[in-house]
């Protein structure tokens, strides 16, 4: 009977999905946001793809490098405020980004060794003096949560976000042949 519900709104009915994309963001009747992420990570590797040529090249300077990076491939995380991350998450994001910079600080010769090598955790971190994704990431949240709570007690997303989404519900009863009835 579940999967046979659809949601009624006026004369307009709409069946019930597993997912669908809504402007960019891939919604699920799970909020799985892990999976999310996962496709927004796809979508920046694709980017990356595209442009990673320019980011290894060496008649770009490193700061048009990282302006490509923040115009190209950084906005895959629109819409990330209302992200959860747990640390699985944050390590995928962490090493995505990494990966880019790599190809755009290039690598290293190692002193000891004589050799080349990729450029350490540390090293990157040194060399792009921006915050990292996951900062990124946490001050939008916090600057979205600061929004919220200036909307209002009385708004509904308000009430959403301190935990009490009490009040009026405007779903209705289902209807006799298993409709969810919205008035």
């Amino acid at each position: 009977m579940q999967d046979e519900i659809s949601v009624r709104i006026d004369n307009s009915t709409f069946e019930r999905v597993e997912e669908f994309k809504y402007l960019g963001t891939t919604l699920t009747n799970q909020n799985s946001i892990p999976e999310e992420i996962k496709s927004r990570l796809r979508s920046g590797n694709a980017y990356y793809h595209l442009v990673q040529d320019l980011l290894s090249s060496r008649l770009l300077t490193k700061n048009l490098k990282i302006k490509i990076y923040r115009t190209i491939i950084l906005p895959v995380l629109y819409g990330c405020e209302t992200w959860s991350l747990r640390l699985r998450e944050e390590r995928k994001l962490r090493v995505s980004e990494n990966m880019v910079l790599r190809r755009i600080f290039g690598l290293r010769s190692d002193e000891v060794m004589g050799e080349w090598r990729r450029l350490h955790h540390e090293e990157l971190k040194d060399l792009y003096s921006s915050p990292n994704t996951v900062q990124v990431i946490n001050s939008r949240r916090m600057r979205w949560a600061a929004h919220v709570a200036c909307v209002g007690e009385e708004r509904g997303v308000y009430r959403v976000l301190v935990g009490k989404p009490e009040g009026k519900s405007h779903w209705g009863a289902l209807g006799v042949d298993g409709q969810i009835i919205l008035g």
